[in-house]
């Protein structure tokens, strides 16, 4: 049946178009990931992300941006930026909408307000872009933990050079993007980082396959099978568990007064629902979290080698020794934090009780207006509270595996945290929309049996 399902979506002309324009416009994602910048040396590039790769608490932005970029930035490719930019601007740019009132104006004036919003969005990716490639040209000439320079010439020449090709190259990506949301099936950007974070699968295979069956020669410690059994219930119970946390959510009643004349006038009442998700944040607190983290970690590993080991740098810094029992506990506080800024930055129980009230919607047993507005930020806090913490369990996941069973990080990012979230949550919302395509066309889904999400029969 699963499989009937994949060939009914090429048996749907306007499905079958939107497919092969997704899967040609992610070829070329994939070609702007193999051109490299000019003036880089390879061999010493590869030597400094291999460094990376097998130390995570040395990995910081830069190693979170080669996760998202595919390992594009493991070959400084003209699209090493990838798609982050646009999506660090739409974070940003959601984060000053409710405080900034001409931008919440934007948002609801329509089409046109949308248009002005989406030319910021543009405008403010290409500065980020440029500020990361400023950034990383540095890192490249400078080394990373006095790793030495990976440029062959390094000069302001360079830097312009790279800057150019790196915002160009993220630009095109951010175009791509742009048009498989428009054409495609899915939302561009998400399935461009979920492809690159998939792309990583097989190096994390690969690396598995030598820890189990070969050993390894740089320093780990050799898995048994007992171990391989052991990760993939692992792999498994995790992915169910993001599978639930990502779709988990309560729906609360919301009523309708409506006017109904037949001859006569009488009243009469229509019912909907309002998703509270459980995960509100989806990934943006794990993103902050070690975002900051590898910030704060970075300017202290810096102080320990300017001030001689000063002793109470030093202390800080240890607190900060990537997986031990202080840095995951900074680490949960830190998710728990982020996950209720990012509630109360983008849900508003005010206006959702306003424009309820204005739409003669009510919630019953609710009196309508400030009432309305406090059940449900009392329900979304117990909501979100729940979440953050099955948040925390995915998010340290990868860490204890690390410290256990010494396993190197572009393994252990499958098992947890920012990119199984970002997998199964995009995944999940490509299937509706190819599922919706399927059903229209009396043609069988996915599931033979049951409901997908967002009322989607199956």
């Amino acid at each position: 049946m699963l499989f009937s399902a994949y060939v009914n979506c090429f048996k749907i002309p306007e499905l079958k178009k939107r497919l092969l324009f997704t899967l040609g416009l992610i070829a070329l994602v994939e070609l702007a990931k193999t051109i490299p910048c000019p003036g880089i040396d390879p061999l010493r590039l590869k030597e400094l992300f291999a460094n990376l790769n097998n130390n995570a608490d040395n990995s910081g932005i830069m190693g979170m941006l080669n996760i998202f970029s595919g390992g594009a930035m493991e070959q400084f490719a003209i699209g090493a930026l990838g798609i982050m930019p646009y999506i660090s601007a739409s974070i940003v740019l959601q984060l000053m909408t409710p405080v900034i009132p001409a931008l919440n104006k934007m948002v609801r004036e329509g089409e046109s307000g949308m248009q002005q919003y989406n030319f910021i969005m543009r405008v403010l990716t290409v500065v980020i872009s440029v500020v990361q490639g400023v950034m990383f040209s540095l890192a490249m000439m400078r080394g990373i933990d006095n790793s030495g320079s990976v440029v062959v010439n390094p000069g302001m020449g360079f830097i312009v050079q790279t800057v150019i090709i790196l915002t160009g190259g993220a630009m095109f990506v951010t175009w791509l993007g742009e048009m498989i949301t428009e054409r495609g099936v899915g939302n561009g950007a998400s399935l461009i980082i979920t492809i690159n974070i998939v792309a990583r699968l097989p190096q994390a295979l690969t690396s598995l396959y030598q820890l189990v069956f070969v050993g390894s020669s740089t320093g780990e410690s050799q898995l048994t099978i007992l171990h391989l059994l052991i990760l993939v219930v692992l792999f498994v119970a995790v992915t169910v568990g993001a599978i639930m946390l990502t779709e988990g959510m309560r729906k609360i009643p919301i009523h309708y007064v409506q006017q109904r004349s037949f001859g006569g006038r009488s009243m009469g009442s229509a019912v909907s629902y309002l998703p509270l998700r459980v995960n509100y944040a989806n990934v943006m607190p794990i993103i902050f979290a070690g975002a900051i983290l590898s910030f704060v970690t970075m300017g202290l590993r810096y102080l320990v080698g300017v001030t001689n080991n000063s002793k109470v740098v030093f202390w800080f810094y240890s607190l900060l020794d990537y997986g031990s029992l202080s840095y995951i506990i900074i680490y949960a506080v830190l998710l728990l934090l982020f996950s209720f800024f990012w509630v109360a930055n983008q849900f508003n129980p005010i206006q959702i009780a306003d424009d309820l009230q204005k739409n003669n919607g009510y919630i019953p047993g609710i009196t309508p207006g400030k009432a309305t507005s406090d059940f449900l930020d009392h329900a979304m806090t117990r909501i979100t509270l729940g979440g953050a913490f099955g948040l925390m369990i995915l998010a340290v996941i990868p860490m204890l595996l690390a410290k256990s069973l010494n396993i190197p990080h572009t393994i252990g990012q499958f098992f947890g945290g920012t990119s199984l979230l970002i997998i199964v949550g995009v995944m999940l919302d490509t299937l509706r929309q190819i599922q919706t395509y399927l059903i229209s066309r009396n043609y069988d889904g996915f599931l033979s049996k049951g409901i997908l999400r967002n009322h989607t029969r199956v």
